[in-house]
């Protein structure tokens, strides 16, 4: 037989299908992602949580951990968890202190925090820096303002700590505007400490923000939360899920200015100094000599414990938890992390 025929034979269709083998692999391993919806608790932004999944989303850590992550956001309070419970999404935000409240309820939701982000409660106490209040106790005689249906534990707690006469104070509910402040509506308002304090001294108007946490008030913030059947059934892909996500909270820690443009991505209106505030505030809150020792998204059983202990106190959960454990999980933290390290992939 002649050489080049007996290479167009053999040779030739042994190159093609090499050729092609790269193509069909590729499309096997796309086909093999596992689907999964991410639902943040709020409007596009900067929190943490929620930043965590955008860069994770863009930078490809979530197709290197296997996963095809759709991200969606909550429109009206509450809906991230309707999702979760509809199995409509499977991952979603909450503040811990939201998370125990719901598990509390009748009937209870079964929702499990699985990362505790915000190491320090989300809320603080705002006061105009010239309003003369300097302290808690000068609180007394003076307007708060709050959000929600009553006044929160956290504030409560503060007053304790500090020996505030509630009686003096005159509490009165109010939306989520912060200008009943510097209207003089108020003198002490509830604020989001990463986000409208930013938005008062955008107004002109500086302000001093009264932390619960400076008065050993042990307050959390947001986590990244699963229901406990998709945490029953798909462990794997929630591990996966929390160390692309978290890698994508240590990129937008060492990246800050390629951060916030990703976040520009899913809130393009938004002011980008107005996010960056947010995002350092929020890594602020979440850079603790715990989480430094053994990684972003630590949590213990005594923050938990001393969370619940204060919403009891002050009357915040609608009745006891029998397993407080059930409502939080540390399984996957101590695989994502060896010795405060993040493992990758």
């Amino acid at each position: 037989m002649p050489k080049l025929t007996w290479l167009k034979l053999f040779v030739l269709p042994l190159v093609i299908a090499a050729l092609a083998l790269p193509i069909a692999c590729e499309g096997e391993e796309t086909s093999e992602l596992t689907k999964l919806t991410f639902i943040a608790g709020f409007k596009p932004q900067a929190n943490l949580p929620f930043v965590g999944a955008y860069v994770a989303q863009e930078k490809g850590f979530f197709a290197e951990q296997g996963l095809d992550v759709k991200i969606l956001h909550s429109s009206t309070s509450g809906e991230n968890v309707r999702f979760l419970i509809a199995n409509q999404a499977q991952v979603t935000t909450a503040d811990a202190a939201v998370i125990l409240e719901r598990r509390s309820g009748d009937p209870s939701v079964p929702i499990v925090a699985v990362a505790l982000i915000g190491q320090r409660g989300q809320q603080g106490f705002a006061v105009l820096a010239d309003s003369g209040i300097e302290t808690p106790k000068d609180w007394e005689g003076k307007t708060a303002g709050y959000k929600g249906s009553k006044p929160t534990s956290d504030y409560l707690a503060i007053l304790e700590a500090n020996d505030v006469d509630q009686d003096k104070i005159r509490d009165v509910r109010v939306g989520y505007e912060p200008q009943v402040l510097t209207e003089g509506q108020v003198d002490i308002l509830a604020v989001f400490i990463s986000n409208e304090p930013d938005t008062l001294r955008r107004l002109g108007y500086d302000v001093r923000v009264f932390e619960p946490a400076d008065y050993g008030v042990p307050a959390l913030g947001l986590t990244y939360v699963v229901t406990e059947d998709y945490l029953a059934d798909n462990p794997d892909v929630i591990e996966r899920f929390l160390k692309a996500a978290l890698k994508g909270i240590y990129y937008a820690r060492d990246n800050v200015d390629e951060a916030v443009d990703i976040v520009l991505q899913y809130a393009p209106e938004a002011d980008p100094d107005h996010q960056r505030y947010m995002l350092e505030t929020e890594l602020d809150a979440a850079l603790t000599d715990l989480t430094e020792a053994s990684g972003i998204g630590w949590m213990t059983d005594q923050q938990w414990q001393n969370l619940y202990d204060m919403l009891t106190r002050f009357e915040a959960l609608s009745g006891p938890l029998e397993d407080l454990s059930a409502a939080y999980t540390d399984q996957f933290l101590p695989r994502i992390y060896q010795e405060g390290q993040l493992q990758w992939p």
